[in-house]
Parts: structure tokens; C-alpha cells; sequence
């Protein structure tokens, strides 16, 4: 008998099944997102030498989200998406709960890593759920419809962990994952059907995942998407790789910084549902072109603004969350459209390529944008820099697929 609940018959309506794709979704952007306002308190006890390094535990949760996405990719092909998705949520609460006890910023690094492996399971077989019910535009459309939802997550998220904290510590941080991953693990099973039925599963041997692996490889749109995948989410995590330092040591938020955090990804949520009702008509690639070319304008006018001006106290707040809001927003406007056009030639192969598509993109991202957060200088002229050329040479790429008319 299986340990797992049987799996219900009845499909969840839409809606119900947006707002659990952005629960699963939001497992990791709340974990990265929620630790920020510790930050600070980890690196006074386990590395007061070098304060920088405390944001390599960001680093080390979403190189493990990477990694894990090549395992649990290959698995769900094998034993379904139910199975698959509840070992990721039970990794990511063991890890949890011995990153709950670490005495030293290695141990710590250690667990986060292993914790965004866990993280990886729901991500990953969330976007292979997607893809075995929807494809094309409509895909993309459930994916901004989600985006929108799960916005909201990382919005509160700094709040959040500010309160955890302050009223019980930064250990307890580990506490509330463990939690929120019961709640989303009870719902996900006593509501979701199995989407791939046993016919259409993949033996789990090196043979078939690293043939599955080499199809995906051999794609070129898709390899087109992952490096543009890249840029994207490079620019993104440098950005919440320095956001605490420049809200707190630059702009003099204080403890205000989750509020502002909040706001600017709050605002930024009604991209999802612009590109929602968008996508059908424009398509997903001119949608996402637009958002590149319009952040590289920005974020360069941003940089030689600060570069020459160097603006203090409220002009500098002002006008750093304005164009942190278009950096959001503008990414609403991609990321959904994104992953569906790398994805959309590989239905017969959707797990094994939702990982492969979410792991190489993530890590050589976090490649990218780690140098970013640890160059900051006590301005945001790193991160403008890392933004532009990250909008830009991702906008370039695009031009490679010109023809496509999705």
C-alpha cells in the first residue's frame, strides 16, 4: 500500500490549480527571500570577519535548487509527479531541520544547499504538471496567471522573516520552512491528480535520462531560451543577493527594508496579468523582447545617473525603488514566456526538460550574479552595471530566434 494518499480523479478547476502551481513555485523564492533580513545577524555570529560572505547562503540555496532539478526532472519521467514532488518536500524538511542546529557558516551553506536540492522537487514538477496538461501561449498564460499569485509570496516574505527574527530568532527561520512545506505538501496531495499516466512514464536508468537529457541539448530553440533564462535570472538574484545591503547601508531603510521590498514587489505583480491577457494576442516572444529591451534602457540610464549625480538620502530612495519596480515588473513579463518557449518543442520528454531548463540557467546564473552581490561598494553602481549588460545581452539572444512566432 502506498504511503501517499490516492490520488484524486476529479482535475482541480483553473483557478485552484494557478494558486497551487504558485505555492509549489513559491517554495523556493520564499526561502531565498524570507533569510534576507538575518542576514545581518548570521554574519555578526558565524563570519563577523567578512560580513559579504552571509550572502552565499542565498548562492548555496539556488545552486542546490539547480542541481536537485536534474535529479528530480529525470525521476518524475520515471514514478510521476505525486511521488516525485513528495520526496523533494520531504529533502527540503530534513534539511530544514539540521540547518536549524548548524554551529558554523559551512555547516549552514551546507543544509541550504541540500535544502534547495529538497526545493527543487516541487519547482521542477510543477512546470512538468503544466506542460503535461497545456502547451503554447496557453501554457504560458497559466504560467503569468501563477506568476501573479506567487508575486505576492516573496512580497511578504522579507516581512515575514523580519518577524520571525525579531520575536524568535534567525534559527527559527528553518521553523517556518518546515511548516509552509507541510501546509503546501497536504494540499498538493490531497487535491492534485497524477498528470502522467504509467504509459507514458520513462524507465530511470542512465541510458534513457541521458538520451532524454542529449534531446533536449540538441534543441536549439531551447538552448536559445536557457542562455536567455540565464540573463534573466542573473540580473534578478543580484539583485536580492544586494538588496539588504543597499536598502540598509546605502538608502539608511532600517528596519523598514522588508516594507519597501514589499511594495516594489507588490506593484510589480500586475505584469502577470498583463501578460496574461497579452500573450494570446502578441505572443510570448515579442513580449519578452520588449521586456529586455525596455530594462536595458532603464538600468543604463539608472547607472549613468548614479554614476555622475550620486543622489542621497530621499532622491536616492526614490529613485532606486522606482526602477527596482520596473526590474520586477519587466521580469513578470518574461519569465513565464520564457520557460514555455524553451520547454515547447519537448513535451515527450517535459520532466527531464523542465529540469535540464531550470538547473543549467540557475546555476550558471548565480555564476553571473554572485561577483555582482559581492562586489558591492557601498553604492548601487555593481548592480546597474550587472543588470544592463545582463538586459542586454539577453535582448541579443533573442535575435536568434526571430522567426519564431509564438
Amino acid at each position: 500500500m502506498s504511503i501517499l494518499p490516492a490520488s484524486p480523479v476529479k482535475p482541480l478547476s483553473l483557478r485552484e490549480y494557478v494558486l497551487l502551481m504558485a505555492a509549489l513555485f513559491s517554495m523556493v523564492a520564499f526561502s531565498i527571500d524570507s533569510i534576507m533580513p538575518a542576514l545581518p545577524e548570521i554574519a555578526a555570529l558565524l563570519v563577523p570577519e567578512d560580513v559579504n560572505r552571509a550572502q552565499l547562503l542565498i548562492s548555496a540555496f539556488v545552486i542546490g535548487a539547480g542541481a536537485g532539478q536534474l535529479i528530480f526532472g529525470p525521476l518524475s519521467d520515471s514514478i510521476g509527479r505525486r511521488w516525485s514532488l513528495a520526496l523533494g518536500m520531504a529533502l527540503y524538511m530534513i534539511a530544514a531541520f539540521a540547518a536549524l542546529w548548524a554551529q558554523s557558516l559551512e555547516a549552514l551553506l551546507f543544509w541550504r544547499f541540500v535544502q534547495g536540492a529538497g526545493a527543487a522537487g516541487p519547482r521542477t514538477c510543477g512546470m512538468a504538471m503544466t506542460r503535461d496538461l497545456y502547451e503554447g501561449r496557453q501554457m504560458a498564460r497559466v504560467n503569468s496567471m501563477a506568476f501573479t499569485f506567487f508575486v505576492l509570496v516573496p512580497a511578504i516574505a522579507p516581512l515575514i522573516g523580519q518577524w520571525v527574527v525579531l520575536g524568535f530568532g534567525w534559527r527559527h527561520m528553518f521553523t517556518t520552512y518546515i511548516l509552509l512545506a507541510i501546509v503546501i505538501l497536504t494540499w498538493f496531495l490531497l487535491r492534485q491528480p497524477e498528470t502522467l499516466p504509467p504509459d507514458r512514464r520513462r524507465p530511470l536508468s542512465p541510458r534513457p535520462t541521458v538520451k532524454a537529457f542529449a534531446i533536449v541539448m540538441k534543441s536549439k530553440v531551447t538552448l536559445i531560451y536557457m542562455g536567455v533564462i540565464t540573463f534573466a535570472f542573473a540580473q534578478l538574484m543580484a539583485f536580492i543577493s544586494s538588496a539588504q545591503q543597499i536598502f540598509v547601508d546605502v538608502l539608511g531603510a532600517g528596519t523598514k527594508f522588508p516594507i519597501y521590498f514589499a511594495v516594489i514587489t507588490i506593484f510589480s505583480a500586475a505584469s502577470g496579468l498583463l501578460n496574461a491577457s497579452l500573450v494570446m494576442r502578441i505572443g510570448m516572444r515579442r513580449l519578452a523582447q520588449a521586456g529586455f529591451a525596455v530594462q536595458t534602457v532603464l538600468a543604463g540610464l539608472t547607472l549613468i545617473y548614479w554614476s555622475f549625480y550620486m543622489p542621497q538620502g530621499e532622491t536616492a530612495l526614490i529613485v532606486f525603488c522606482l526602477w527596482a519596480t520596473t526590474l520586477f515588473f519587466l521580469n513578470g513579463l518574461s519569465f513565464g514566456n520564457l520557460n514555455a518557449l524553451a520547454i515547447q518543442p519537448l513535451g515527450h520528454v517535459a520532466g527531464t526538460a523542465s529540469a535540464v531548463i531550470g538547473a543549467i540557467p540557475t546555476m550558471a546564473a548565480i555564476a553571473i550574479a554572485a561577483p555582482v552581490g559581492l562586489a558591492f561598494n557601498g553604492t548601487p553602481l555593481p548592480l546597474l552595471t550587472g543588470v544592463t549588460i545582463c538586459s542586454g545581452l539577453a535582448l541579443a539572444l533573442m535575435q536568434l530566434d526571430r522567426h519564431n512566432d509564438h
